[in-house]
């Protein structure tokens, strides 16, 4: 598999090539395309959140964590008096940081759920969902902030797939197959649950015109 560097170097420079086509193409706003190449970033570590005893996880977890604190903030700061809305987001960053990290070390294995197709939708479409409802943003860069997201996971399963094929042996190795997977086969519950999650999250997404259109931008982009 591919290390931390590796996948932080080429998610990032992924996300930049995608975000100058965007802003050509008029996709988005030059001012948003920082935010969109840091949610790649975040997307190309994310299958490895299940590595929870990694130095690169727990700074992984520092960001989601301050992230969910953030979006809380933003979702409430009009309807909870101040002092309990920091107590709030206190909490929620402490859940997500501690709590949340603890579960995944006592119930996940690495290269399980989310080292998976389903688990790209999943964090996709969730994306897509705290950007619409926490966030406040239009349909467009909700849906832009979870295709950017998802193209990060993307770029990190296909990564550590590249990285089983032993080119100068010749050889397939024992990892091939485990990084990009439809579902975690070996884990029929927990797939299940995701799957169900996925399926929520999809309905409870903004309208998918937004989705349409940046597709149909990014085929124009195509040489053929």
């Amino acid at each position: 598999m591919a290390n931390f560097n590796v996948h932080l170097s080429v998610a990032a420079s992924s996300s930049s090539i995608v975000a100058v086509f965007g802003v050509n193409s008029n996709v988005m706003d030059i001012s948003h395309a920082p935010w969109l190449v840091f949610l790649g970033i975040i997307g190309g570590m994310l299958p490895d959140v299940d590595a929870v005893n990694s130095k690169p996880v727990r700074l992984l977890f520092n960001v989601l964590a301050l992230l969910s604190a953030t979006a809380v903030l933003s979702a409430l700061k009009n309807y909870v008096a101040s002092y309990q809305l920091l107590l709030l987001a206190a909490g929620i960053y402490w859940l997500t940081r501690y709590l949340v990290l603890a579960s995944l070390a006592r119930f996940t294995v690495h290269r399980g759920i989310f080292h998976s197709v389903l688990a790209l939708f999943f964090f996709s479409l969730l994306m897509v969902c705290v950007s619409d409802y926490a966030f406040k943003q239009n349909a467009t860069y909700a849906w832009l902030n979870g295709f950017f997201l998802g193209f990060g996971f993307l770029v990190h399963l296909l990564l550590d797939e590249m990285y089983s094929v032993d080119l100068s042996n010749r050889r397939i190795k024992k990892s091939f197959g485990t990084a990009l997977k439809l579902i975690n086969y070996k884990n029929l519950p927990s797939s299940a649950l995701m799957m169900l999650l996925t399926i929520f999250f999809y309905w409870a997404t903004p309208s998918s015109l937004p989705l349409l259109t940046i597709s149909q931008h990014s085929l124009a982009l195509l040489p053929f």
